[in-house]
């Protein structure tokens, strides 16, 4: 009997052993991330799943990237029905192709996009990440038209949900790699009516792609500034009180900025994620090239806070996923 016992025991211990072995162990995501070229990424988590939404380089395409990823290694392409150029084009559009996506989850549980195209703001709704997608308006028309203010480029909306459930839209940049404005409105339950008039939020040192993160009771208004196309392009953060500033900027602003030593050059326009506590930042850097266009490629790495609440540089480690 003991013999039995000691058998059962020591294949008790192989086993548990050769389980721990076979144990998925954490990675270190290297960047970037992936092949290709794509820029101005967004990201929506879903049951488990990160979808990754991007402009096409070279500056813009038809329409826009999709990809999904549960462990950021492996990547599954998806192709949208909508936004397109051809859908995406009114009186008042430009010839800018199709950019920088926002993608929020809703409190309803759909999905809710914001887009350029034309250098104008489309909004668009869903059930699925993966689609199909349509117009959020029934007159199939822009949600913010190129000419509402004259002076600034209405691209790169980014929608934010308060605590309270309060949606908010960001949007601005301006012409020419100059006079950047940032632009804020409360958003209705429906996601794409405008509560008020938009109010000029403009913080110390923006030009664009606003993003907004809140963390024990601060917000933080995070931006690029400089010229994607070039090793000045950067992200800043300013904090205030409430959605609207007033701003200060961060000590440690700007985060992310090219570091020739990590190969980054021009790292800007982000989203940021959190997973298990741990916040990361999710970015484009210029493809080292010699051409007379840009192309990008997206880049990951963590995103922390020191003990007084200020944002730290990023260490462009890339992240360590279990």
């Amino acid at each position: 009997m003991k013999f039995l016992l000691t058998i059962s025991l020591t294949i008790s211990v192989i086993l548990t052993a050769f389980t721990a072995c076979q144990q998925k162990q954490p990675e270190t995501i290297s960047n970037p991330i992936m092949d290709g070229y794509y820029a101005d990424p967004s990201i929506v988590i879903h049951e488990g799943v990160y979808y990754i939404y991007a402009t096409k380089d070279p500056w813009g395409g038809e329409d826009l990237a999709l990809f999904s990823t549960t462990d950021f290694k492996e990547f599954t392409s998806h192709t949208l029905n909508w936004p397109t150029k051809e859908a995406c084009t009114s009186p008042t559009s430009r010839e800018a192709m199709v950019w920088a996506p926002s993608v929020i989850k809703g409190l309803d549980g759909r999905f809710y996009m914001y887009i350029s195209v034309g250098s104008e703001i489309w909004a668009g709704e869903s059930d699925s990440p993966t689609g199909p997608w349509r117009n959020i308006k029934e007159d199939q028309s822009p949600l913010i038209h190129g000419d509402l203010f004259p002076d600034y480029h209405m691209i790169d909306a980014e929608a934010f949900i308060d605590e309270d459930g309060q949606a908010y839209l960001y949007w601005g940049s301006g012409w020419n790699w100059v006079n950047g404005a940032c632009f804020v409105a409360k958003l209705a339950p429906d996601m794409h009516s405008f509560m008020e008039e938009p109010v000029n939020v403009t913080p110390p040192g923006f030009f664009e792609a606003a993003f907004m993160l809140k963390k024990d009771g601060t917000y933080y208004l995070m931006y690029s500034d400089g010229k994607a196309i070039e090793d000045s392009y950067k992200v800043r953060y300013s904090s205030g009180d409430t959605p609207y500033g007033p701003w200060e900027e961060g000590e440690n602003s700007p985060i992310l900025t090219t570091n020739e030593e990590e190969n980054v050059e021009g790292p800007g326009h982000h989203t940021v994620f959190e997973k298990d506590g741990q916040h990361y930042i999710l970015y484009h850097k210029i493809f080292p090239q010699d051409k007379d266009y840009v192309l990008r490629q997206l880049c990951v790495d963590s995103l922390n806070f020191d003990a007084a609440g200020h944002i730290e540089k990023i260490d462009f480690n890339g992240i360590v996923w279990e």
